[in-house]
């Protein structure tokens, strides 16, 4: 494998583990006395260190060692957990990942000698602080005592004569093409630990071996760690001075079976095994007799039988060790295979529909199982892409945290529904909305301590983000407990931006889609965060793109809850084609309620009013003939879609409804994109095209045309 491609896979590795890294320190924010998230920091630190040495990162292993270091003092509960720790801890977290960014360099050296310096303040003052009363520390507490200074050599951390002598025994029984390895590294690694004897080799019966000795106080999981990184599949044997190694704990004994009556009376010799075999085959399956009692549904034993079945497979972390079951591929491969099986997906609606003009029995057999097929193809490849929305909630803890210490605010964040899957596309598209809308939940929302309790509130305010599947969407809300929104400093707002007329005549709903106007906002004064008005429309736009929608729910004084709508994936849909004039369109099926008809007369004779009267509720529609300029006199009965688009229902008005559509989604060239209320296209099993009605942006148009 190449340095260049070790080097890429240890960077995705250190990435996840910065982020894994800062949820656990938020986690022990919470929790300081938890010694396992303690140890878990401490773990994803090491792991940092040990791969950044091994591939390279030589800039990065040194400066992860030195925060490691404060951490083990941490372990050893020779430090306590602060504050002020863990606000180092966090830039040292943002300092590694600037380095990753630059492939591993040196950035900003003033930043990273104030973390360390910090660093090394914190650490001295913990350990100068008094004892408890309590049993005096193990020599341990002393030997994660950090150097001074950070640009320093591998020293010993525990003196000569302090800690236990410890003789290393390391076997290689299978060198690979007989290539004796350099264990110089581990070496090195080993001497930060304490004082290291020479490396000596030993003769072996298999493959090689040698011998140390190591006086150190760390303890034996500190020193097995260092050997989880070689490259080599090395073996260690630990043994301390004056002892012999320690065999592994026999496994607990079983409780013993309870034997069956059949071997008990073949044992004794009443019956033969030839007649207990006999005797077991007249008995009847379980599911049978459920089945012919009435007690269960034949497909419901069957599905039981397929979960027994698999439940007989080997899983994981039972019998011999398979190899890892995951791996990582790159995107733009991912995003080819999803591309090549929306292309196999409009080969085969063209397939359907040829053999379905020639009625040969053999061919329309052949293109059902090759529409089954691709249709398994399609959801396992989309199902591939889909990622939880979790790994972009775990991000926004951070964000929170470090502005309700800049606002003197006490906020906690609750989520909910985070194993919700999303297209990654969609995810990484997400993000900056979401953190838009957080940030005005933390600036404006959530009220300062003293104005909470002056209110009857809790002094600490709440942020809830949740997630969940709505049929074809995702619904992703923002709940606070905060001050809510005054939909009269809205109006008040708006007025005076010109926005609505003084004496405009709008509900709370309309009102609160104001703040989405562009420059639109009701702050008094500007922070760092919000105040300048080019954040709510950026969301807009950004929701928009995606086809999706926002709406907004506030009760002034109780808090505000933002809805936003998403579809799964941007790449494949199920859609109702429709046409109007011999010209196809389709329509997301998830915004899809049902169809009526529509009778051009019954419409003349109400006064050609643009409303349409469902079971006792006005729902405007739009025609889209009209909107689009299609020529040619519509049917005497027309159908009328009915859509749901931010929390109102708008019927869409087409000449037929055809039935819905596999729909892969076709970008528009530059010269159709902006045409309003046209997402992309899609082509049909004749190779025709057929648009992709964007339904908000649709009803948006013809509102503000004012039709």
């Amino acid at each position: 494998m190449s340095d260049d491609l070790n080097r890429q896979m240890f960077r995705e590795e250190a990435y996840d583990l910065l982020g894994e890294l800062e949820a656990t320190l938020l986690e022990l924010e919470q929790s300081p006395q938890d010694l396992d998230v303690v140890n878990r920091v401490f773990r994803a630190l090491h792991t940092i260190k040990g791969s950044g040495s091994m591939f390279g990162f030589e800039a990065v292993a040194a400066f992860t060692h030195e925060v490691e270091t404060v951490f083990d003092m941490v372990r050893n509960e020779e430090l306590a957990v602060t504050t002020d720790l863990l606000n180092l801890v966090f830039r040292a977290r943002d300092y590694i990942q600037k380095m990753l960014d630059a492939d591993g360099g040196e950035v900003d050296p003033a930043l990273r000698q104030e973390i360390l310096d910090g660093l090394s303040c914190v650490s001295q003052a913990g350990a100068a602080a008094p004892e408890p009363a309590a049993p005096a520390p193990a020599p341990a507490a002393e030997a994660a005592a950090p150097e001074p200074a950070p640009e320093q050599a591998p020293c010993p951390a525990t003196p000569e004569g302090e800690g236990g002598l410890l003789h290393l025994r390391i076997r290689l029984p299978h060198p690979e093409g007989g290539v004796r390895p350099d264990l110089t590294p581990v070496v090195e690694e080993l001497a930060r630990l304490g004082v290291c004897g020479d490396l000596a080799e030993e003769p072996a019966a298999e493959g090689l071996a040698w011998s140390l000795d190591l006086r150190t106080a760390a303890s034996e999981e500190n020193i097995r760690d260092i050997f989880f990184f070689s490259e080599h599949p090395l073996e260690l044997e630990i043994v301390a001075e004056g002892r012999e190694p320690v065999p592994p704990a026999a496994p607990p004994a079983e409780e013993p079976e309870l034997r069956k009556l059949g071997e008990i009376l073949v044992d004794d010799g009443v019956i033969g095994r030839d007649d207990l075999a006999e005797a077991l085959s007249m008995q009847k399956p379980i599911g049978q007799i459920l089945v012919e009692t009435g007690k269960a549904r034949r497909d419901e034993v069957e599905k039981a039988a397929a979960k027994q079945a698999r439940g007989r497979e080997p899983q994981a972390g039972k019998g011999p060790a398979e190899p890892s079951s995951s791996i990582r591929v790159a995107a733009e491969k991912l995003d080819n295979l999803v591309d090549l099986v929306g292309e196999l997906v409009i080969v085969q609606a063209q397939i359907s529909q040829v053999v379905g003009e020639r009625g040969d029995p053999t061919l329309t057999a052949l293109s059902e199982e090759l529409e089954r097929l691709s249709d398994a193809l399609r959801d396992s490849t989309l199902g591939i892409r889909m990622l939880p929305i979790g790994t972009t909630f775990s991000k926004f803890r951070r964000l929170v945290r470090d502005l309700s210490a800049e606002f003197g605010k006490d906020i906690t964040l609750a989520t909910q529904g985070a194993e919700t899957e999303l297209d990654k596309t969609v995810i990484e598209r997400l993000g900056d909305p979401l953190m838009h809308l957080l940030r005005n939940s933390i600036d404006h929302g959530i009220e300062p301590p003293q104005e909470r309790l002056a209110a009857g509130k809790p002094a600490q305010g709440t942020i809830l983000l949740e997630a969940e599947h709505s049929g074809g969407e995702v619904l992703i809300r923002i709940t606070d407990d905060g001050r809510g929104m005054d939909p009269e400093a809205i109006r008040a707002k708006a007025v005076e931006k010109g926005l609505i007329a003084a004496d405009a005549d709008l509900s709370e709903k309309e009102l609160f889609k104001l703040i989405f106007e562009p420059g639109f906002s009701t702050a008094k004064k500007l922070t760092s965060v919000s105040g300048r008005g080019v954040g709510m429309d950026v969301v807009k736009r950004a929701i928009d793109s995606l086809r999706g929608s926002v709406e907004i729910k506030s009760e002034k004084g109780r808090g505000s809850t933002i809805t936003v709508r998403l579809p799964l994936t941007l790449a494949i849909i199920d859609g109702l084609q429709v046409c109007a004039g011999g010209d196809f369109f389709v329509i997301p099926l998830s915004l899809v309620e049902e169809c009526v008809e529509h009778v051009r007369q019954d419409a003349t004779e109400a006064g050609n009013q643009r409303i349409l009267y469902l079971r006792g509720e006005i729902v405007p529609y739009v025609p889209l003939r009209e909107w689009f300029g299609i020529e040619g006199d519509p049917p005497a009965i027309e159908q009328i879609v009915i859509t749901r688009v931010e929390g109102s229902r708008v019927g869409i008005v087409v000449d037929s409804v055809i039935g819905e559509h596999q729909t892969v989604i076709k970008t528009l060239g530059r010269v159709y994109k902006d045409v309003e209320g046209i997402s992309g296209a899609t082509i049909k099993g004749d190779g025709s095209i057929a648009l992709i009605i964007d339904v908000p942006r649709l009803v948006r148009g013809v509102v503000a045309a004012g039709q």
